[in-house]
């Protein structure tokens, strides 16, 4: 081999080995330059958590029903002469809903209260026989009975055609009407539904091993869909004496005054039932907490050592335990002590030792009771 072929090969060499000690320091310091960055602190809202009275409660699922709810139906056999009331009308108690054609009973009528009054003065004539002694005692005693006879004959044919006039039996809301003009009504065919919606019923069902806190006149408020600016405020008025034996729930009943109507049988409504015992809790936005399948945390502000050895604010995760929910707060029965700098939000954008920044110029909702602005 030649010495320039020699030289050539040293000179590459000693160039590639330059290259590869230059790039070797520069992902060296790239590494170091990773390691020691800092993303910036994340902005976030804050509140000092502190003891809060809270009362207790049980929540529960219920459906509205009425105090009384029929459907108007016949009572006997007839073809609908007239209809005197309109679809989704409010009706008093007696007021006239449907006639079913009558004219056969109303002859019959009119022939047994002939043959009543031809026996009435048959009977006034044997009553001047008797007092004379020209006819019997029981002669007279058949003509009475068969005058009492027609006389009850009368009064049943008379309450056959008031049996075929229709009324709403007590005051309420008629639904949608489901016979028509010339229509034949069996006995017992529906004719309308009838609900009187004030007052009405809330049903719902408590784990049995909460049937020990409900008590007769506790009050009871409703969360009901789509009406969430109106309040609902009742009382308990009945709790069932069994236990179902399938889901080993106890029914309760609570009666709400219901002036407006709002509240319509077959509503779907959640009810708050207000314990009488009270007790200190830590009370936080809901906002605060980051509710995750492995359990629900909030992010505690604190001190936290950087890798270059400078301290700054940061956060802690902390799981929690929580209560029950009363406007924007939820209670936090254990994991929060009272002193605690909590996040009240930016908690989706935050790891556990995230730097943090804190900005409380605009704080979220942490009403206990708020009330929705009219729209």
């Amino acid at each position: 081999m030649s010495r320039r072929t020699m030289l050539t090969l040293v000179a590459v060499a000693v160039f590639i080995a330059v290259i590869g000690l230059v790039k070797f320091l520069q992902i060296r310091g790239a590494i170091a330059q990773a390691s020691s960055f800092q993303p910036p602190p994340e902005a976030v809202t804050t509140v000092v958590a502190r003891l809060e009275p809270w009362q207790a409660s049980v929540k529960a699922i219920g459906t509205v029903e009425a105090v009384q709810g029929v459907i108007v139906s016949a009572d006997l056999p007839g073809v609908v002469e007239r209809i005197a009331f309109e679809s989704g009308k409010t009706v008093r108690a007696g007021d006239v809903l449907v006639r079913l054609e009558a004219s056969q009973e109303r002859a019959q009528l009119a022939a047994v209260e002939a043959q009543r009054d031809l026996v009435h003065l048959t009977l006034e004539r044997m009553r001047e026989l008797r007092e004379n002694g020209v006819i019997s005692q029981a002669e007279y005693d058949r003509t009475s009975a068969e005058s009492r006879q027609a006389e009850a004959r009368v009064s049943e044919i008379r309450a056959t055609i008031e049996r075929k006039t229709i009324r709403a039996p007590f005051d309420g809301v008629l639904g949608i009407r489901r016979v028509n003009l010339g229509q034949h009504l069996m006995g017992g065919d529906p004719i309308v539904p009838l609900q009187a919606r004030h007052p009405v019923y809330v049903n719902f069902s408590v784990p049995q091993q909460q049937v020990g806190d409900m008590q007769a006149d506790a009050e009871v408020r409703l969360t009901v869909e789509g009406m969430a600016e109106v309040a609902f405020t009742g009382r308990i008025t009945a709790i069932n004496a069994i236990v179902d034996e399938t889901t080993r729930n106890v029914q309760v009943q609570a009666t709400f005054d219901n002036p407006d109507g709002r509240l319509r049988p077959g509503m779907f409504v959640e009810a708050q039932v207000l314990l009488p015992d009270s007790s200190p809790v830590v009370a936080l936005p809901a906002s605060a907490i980051l509710y995750a399948p492995y359990g629900d945390a909030v992010f505690i502000v604190q001190d936290i050592q950087g890798p270059d050895g400078k301290t700054s604010r940061g956060v802690r995760q902390q799981f929690v335990k929580l209560g029950g929910a009363r406007g924007d707060q939820v209670a936090v029965l254990s994991g929060v002590r009272p002193g605690d700098e909590v996040v009240t939000s930016g908690v989706f954008k935050l790891r556990n030792g995230a730097a943090v920044q804190v900005n409380n110029e605009i704080q979220p909702a942490n009403d206990p009771a708020p009330k929705p602005e009219d729209g």
